[in-house]
């Protein structure tokens, strides 16, 4: 959606975190606050009033909460994106939020890195959930609602053109901390895993090295399945030398190294309907090199896969301290369906 200017409702009850945000999305020239609500039925009178582009929602709010406050704006501005913004951990409240038809929620305490990722997301039709509630439960809800979508059932979901793309994920995380990239790829690795389906692997030794202790210590029986054919480990710089021309990704190359590897391990699942989650660091290299075109070209091939198999793909780049320019940033988050900042 190509917009000059977006108009965002603040709602929330304390003062000095309302001037937090609102410093935070100064830095925004398309972001424009048009009003603040300090209770859930204010927001949901201002919702109606004012029919936002966006709204920034807190959970735990005087009147009304702000889950039933989403579920009637839903009702008066069904275009309005919801991004929810609370103190609560709970992936239970998380999931409730994220029920009503919301496109994210930002955990308070992570809003500093998070807050304008999870905005730059959900502008572009994405969905955003802060990396520490992100996992299997958060991916399966996604499923779900896609799922009675996809079938045509009336349910309260994201107002996105782009919705049913869910059902294929194509997601990405920004990490400065290697602990926390690790953590959250063993979760998105482990959850395939855990229901019989497969997973491929294209990363750094370390990283591969790494990934096997841990989900060895969750006690899944990594050994077992690389024998099985269901849990391939590549090795980035040789499957980026596989179909790199020129300095850019061949698409015919990418497809076809691809396009032999994810039906080969699908078919030594034993499920009824097999899918192969992958994490590549591919475009992680290609960034760091200084080569961000081919990084943006192969996300875009990855869009190409997941509509061609029955895939996951997790992709990730470590953007150190100083973080990644903002324009490639921006590039980059628009070819996934989730983006998670960690």
């Amino acid at each position: 959606m190509e917009r000059s200017t977006f108009r965002v409702l603040v709602v929330d009850d304390y003062e000095p975190w309302r001037a937090f945000v609102a410093s935070t999305l100064k830095s925004q020239s398309k972001l424009r606050i048009i009003g603040e609500a300090k209770d859930g039925l204010e927001a949901v009178q201002m919702a109606q009033q004012l029919q936002p582009d966006l709204i920034l929602l807190d959970i735990g709010l005087p009147t009304i909460n702000g889950i039933e406050a989403a579920r009637r704006i839903r009702e008066l501005s069904p275009r309005s994106r919801i991004l929810f913004m609370s103190e609560n951990r709970s992936r239970e409240i998380a999931e409730e939020a994220i029920r009503t038809g919301a496109c994210g929620y930002v955990v308070k305490g992570a809003a500093t890195s998070e807050l304008l990722p999870a905005v730059e997301a959900v502008l572009q039709d994405k969905r955003f959930v802060s990396v520490s509630l992100t996992g299997p439960a958060m991916r399966d809800l996604e499923n779900e609602l896609t799922a009675h979508d996809s079938r045509g059932e009336k349910v309260i979901t994201r107002t996105s053109p782009r919705s049913v793309e869910t059902a294929r994920h194509h997601e990405v995380s920004f990490y400065s901390d290697q602990r926390a990239l690790l953590e959250n790829v063993t979760q998105f690795i482990a959850a395939a895993l855990n229901v019989g389906n497969a997973v491929i692997v294209v990363a750094t030794e370390s990283h591969r090295v790494s990934l096997f202790s841990r989900l060895d210590v969750r006690g899944l029986n990594v050994g077992a399945a690389v024998k099985e054919g269901r849990y391939v480990a590549l090795d980035a710089a040789d499957m980026l030398s596989a179909f790199m021309l020129n300095g850019m990704p061949d698409p015919v190359l990418f497809m076809k190294a691809f396009g032999n590897l994810i039906p080969r391990t699908a078919k030594a699942t034993k499920v009824g309907y097999p899918r192969v989650a992958i994490f590549a660091e591919c475009v992680h290299l290609l960034w760091a090199e200084g080569n961000a075109e081919a990084a943006i070209a192969m996300e875009k091939l990855g869009n190409q896969l997941v509509q061609a198999y029955a895939v996951d793909i997790l992709c990730g780049y470590s953007v150190g301290q100083d973080g990644m320019d903002s324009q490639i940033f921006q590039r980059v988050c628009a070819e996934h369906s989730a983006v998670y900042s960690l």
